[in-house]
């Protein structure tokens, strides 16, 4: 198949998918080689399609379906940088799953940016004692035990976003560490015309509820403050006038329904201070009959008392 063959089978390809699916995951392919690239198309397949390309080619395929769907022009400012897209129907969140998952081990390449801080833990480095000189180039503190070196405290040797030197490069090779992790990294989602950041798909179920809950309370709040009605500031209303019918009832003749037990205990409190403590007595039985003999002997003595003065 000649190039020009190749590049129109390339745009029918894609003009397919741009009209067959709705959903488009835009990912970065940074250090990803082409045996790791064909793994992650395995594991998508049944849910997503992972198409590559030059971003020349995709933005002509895609300006060429946006006349049809004028939508797919959001995507445009997406492409650029070393990028693929991922087609897809339905669930966003399982295939950003796969592509999480599919990551392989790097080693830390001289001159490499670094995606992510490289700790050295102290302890056993199975170095020999002549590399001691080694680590105090770094200025790694060591010592010898049972004849190999060993590191004294876990040190930071990478910084995120630092360029990785060869003697770092050299360091972690001797130690067999492999501390960088590369795969597909997703960066923007295109959803029917709507473009969102990665970070969406990881919200639950929970998470949306609690901020719509927000939502509702600051409309409520809101509408009680300017005092205009909404579905969301109406039970606050309502129970607020309930209030201060029920004010009124008690602060007047008038009487509702919902104020006459209200009513009946400020009338007469004693009544219902007089039957509360039935039920706490058969709780405790014990309490009662000491206070009774308390309460009944200075009775008896002031009757006695009282008399005596009297017939005197």
């Amino acid at each position: 198949m000649s190039g020009g063959e190749r590049k129109q089978a390339y745009f029918a390809k894609l003009a397919k998918l741009l009209e067959e699916y709705p959903k488009i995951i835009i990912v970065g392919a940074d250090n990803v080689g082409s045996s790791h690239m064909q793994k992650i198309r395995k594991s998508l397949r049944g849910k997503g399609v992972l198409l590559m390309g030059k971003n020349t080619m995709v933005r002509k395929a895609i300006r060429g379906a946006a006349e049809n769907n004028p939508k797919l022009n959001a995507v445009l400012p997406y492409v650029r940088g070393n990028v693929g897209l991922i087609f897809a129907k339905d669930d966003l969140s399982s295939i950003k799953k796969i592509v999480s998952e599919n990551r392989v081990s790097a080693p830390a390449k001289a001159g490499a940016i670094a995606p992510c801080d490289v700790v050295v833990p102290a302890g056993p480095t199975g170095m020999e004692p002549t590399q001691t000189s080694f680590l105090q180039a770094l200025n790694i503190a060591s010592k010898i035990v049972k004849g190999q070196v060993e590191i004294v405290n876990d040190v930071k040797l990478i910084i995120t976003g630092q360029k990785v030197g060869s003697s770092e490069s050299t360091l972690l090779a001797k130690l067999n560490i492999k501390p960088f992790s590369y795969g597909l990294g997703i960066q923007t989602i295109y959803d029917e015309g709507s473009i969102y950041d990665s970070s969406v798909l990881d919200m639950t179920d929970d998470i949306i509820a609690a901020k719509f809950r927000n939502g509702v309370k600051n409309i409520a709040a809101i509408s009680l403050a300017i005092g205009h009605p909404t579905v969301a500031s109406l039970p606050h209303s309502i129970i607020a006038g309930y209030k201060n019918v029920l004010a009124i009832s008690l602060a007047t003749d008038y009487t509702i329904k919902q104020a006459e037990q209200l009513k009946k205990y400020l009338a007469n409190p004693s009544a219902f201070a007089a039957s509360a403590p039935a039920p706490a007595a058969t709780k405790g039985a014990a309490p009662a009959k000491e206070e009774k003999p308390k309460k009944e002997e200075p009775k008896e003595e002031e009757d006695e008392d009282m008399g005596f003065g009297l017939f005197d």
